[in-house]
């Protein structure tokens, strides 16, 4: 039986693992939980999986959680912030870390979970994005893992992972629904509410991944994610749209032969196939009935009404610290939009912005990403301070 800790168990890809893992209750055990801020919710898991540890984000959900315990005699240990997460990513007892706490606040579990030689399920695309290499470099230093969640990046790892020739591959095809504005005019993209941009046509995700996929931001990181962690040139990496999200991402090799992984568009398929690898298990969603299904479409993204995809590859372009300021400056301005402080559009105009002020600079450690991501998020913090909702 494997122990997991699961960071960020009360997001939608924290629910969705546990509900997986309740039907193989005899393969996998729940060793620790983290939340954030909804301490109602992370009282229900840890009641029903009883695990040895639970992370809060704060000494007053601390004593808060605390009680509830009590009052059910639970004996579950209650740690908090960073270092709690650290200690439940890197723990003896655990082989298995989810790792699904959203934007950069993931990086530092992350990261410990890569030296201690975990297998790493990684939902937290934003750890890639900011310190592949060395994140890349520390898991295979100690002989550990990395098993994409996110949908394509876990197609592609399928159709992949027994390649031992990179050179093998001709181009990787990351597929994107286009979210809820890929049929509306870019002049319309301006009036659009935040209620608008939640409104996922074909995935249930958190509210900052929901508008990523709106602006398009979350395939661009999705392209710098997947240059880290398949070690291939980003000029080998394309977006097509396809509506339906039944194909999720397509391998190119030289031979003219293209593979692929279909599935129905719900998390559950790529969480079961990480927590299981290299075997299989039931996720409990049914397979695709390919009779059943509409036309799949195709069709390539509108990079001027989604910037931020340009933006991404630029960064790649630029290379060095880009992918930090990209990410940093994205997650300022997607926090001000839901917030009504900017409109839609002006999410990929700050970040531009952000990103023409930056300076390349080196880094060696994770130290230095944070030093580099923390000075990223003050100037467009600052340059935030000039923008208007028009």
């Amino acid at each position: 039986m494997e122990k997991i800790s699961i960071l960020g168990s009360t997001g939608s890809i924290g629910c969705s693992a546990l509900d997986v893992i309740k039907l193989h209750l005899d393969k996998f055990k729940v060793f620790a939980l983290s939340g954030h801020e909804n301490i109602d919710l992370l009282y229900t898991q840890a009641l029903e999986f009883n695990p040895s540890y639970v992370v809060v984000k704060d000494e007053n959900s601390r004593l808060e959680l605390a009680n509830r315990f009590k009052e059910k005699k639970l004996k579950t240990e209650i740690l908090i912030g960073t270092e709690g997460h650290k200690y439940i990513a890197g723990h003896e007892s655990i082989s298995v870390v989810l790792a699904a706490i959203t934007g950069s606040a993931g990086l530092i579990s992350t990261m410990e979970a890569a030296k201690k030689g975990k297998k790493i399920l990684l939902a937290n695309k934003e750890s890639m994005v900011m310190a592949g290499n060395l994140l890349s470099q520390n898991c295979e230093q100690n002989n550990g893992l990395i098993i994409p969640v996110d949908s394509e990046h876990n197609a592609i790892f399928q159709v992949i992972h027994n390649v031992k020739n990179i050179d093998e591959i001709n181009k990787l095809i990351l597929t994107a629904s286009g979210g809820p504005f890929r049929n509306s005019p870019l002049k319309d993209l301006k009036k659009v509410s935040v209620e608008d941009a939640l409104k996922h046509p074909n995935w249930t995700m958190g509210k900052k991944v929901t508008i990523d996929s709106a602006t398009m931001m979350n395939k661009g990181l999705e392209v710098i994610e997947a240059a880290f962690l398949f070690k291939i040139n980003y000029r080998k990496i394309e977006v097509l749209i396809h509506p339906q999200s039944i194909i999720h991402s397509l391998v190119e090799f030289i031979d003219g032969s293209s593979l692929t992984q279909l599935g129905t568009p719900d998390m559950k398929v790529p969480i079961a196939y990480a927590l299981s690898y290299p075997e299989r298990v039931s996720s409990g969603i049914n397979g695709i009935d390919l009779a059943k299904s509409k036309d799949l479409q195709f069709n390539l993204p509108d990079l001027q009404k989604f910037r931020c995809l340009k933006l991404a590859y630029d960064c790649l372009e630029q290379g060095g610290s880009y992918p930090i300021e990209i990410n940093a400056a994205n997650e300022v301005a997607v926090n001000a939009f839901l917030k009504n402080k900017i409109n839609f559009l002006q999410i990929s105009e700050l970040i531009e912005t952000a990103l023409n002020s930056a300076k390349n600079q080196s880094f060696n450690s994770i130290e230095d990403i944070l030093m580099i991501d923390e000075q990223a998020r003050k100037k467009t913090e600052d340059l935030l301070k000039g923008f208007k909702v028009a």
